[in-house]
This record gives C-alpha cells, sequence and structure tokens, in this order.
C-alpha cells in the first residue's frame, strides 16, 4: 500500500492497471472500468468474488481466508479485501 492508502491492481489477463484509493474497494474500480467479477456479499463473508492473486501481498478483510495461512496469499476477496503491497496482481 501506498502512503495515502491507495495501490495499484495490474490486470494479467485483460492487461492494464487500475489504481484503488483509500476509500474505494477493488471490486468497485473493476466495475467502473468494465470488468465484471461475480460478486454477492460485499462484505467478504459469502467467497464469491474470491480471486486469484499472482503477485503482491492481499489484505484479507474477510471473514473466510485465513491470515496467518501462507496459501491464503494465493487469493484474495475484491469486494473488501485491500494490498499490503503498493502493487498486487490479479488474474483478471
Amino acid at each position: 500500500m501506498m502512503p495515502d492508502g491507495s495501490f495499484i491492481v495490474r490486470l494479467a489477463r485483460t492487461g492494464g492497471s487500475i489504481r484503488v484509493e483509500r476509500d474505494d474497494t477493488i471490486l468497485g474500480a473493476l466495475l467502473r472500468i468494465g470488468i465484471r467479477v461475480r460478486a454477492s456479499c460485499g462484505a467478504g463473508t459469502c467467497g464469491t468474488c474470491e480471486t486469484p492473486v499472482l503477485a503482491g501481498l492481499p489484505l484479507h478483510r474477510d471473514q473466510i481466508l485465513d491470515r496467518t495461512d501462507p496459501a491464503s496469499a494465493k487469493s484474495m476477496m475484491v469486494c473488501c479485501s485491500r494490498s499490503l503491497t503498493p502493487e498486487i496482481t490479479l488474474d483478471l
């Protein structure tokens, strides 16, 4: 994450990147640029928006993935989770 709380999401399959501001979500930023992601609850409780992480470290704010399990760094819930690193690459 950058000092202002924002971060960059790189989109591996579709190309390009988006900046997610401190008061925004990855899901919201994706929807604004026309990238559709399956989502339901918006709070990280259902797992519908789970997305593979290819690079970077997610900051899990969901209720599903175990933050202490190293395997949890391989995916994230884009409705509520953020990035611990200035950039994160998703399989989108």
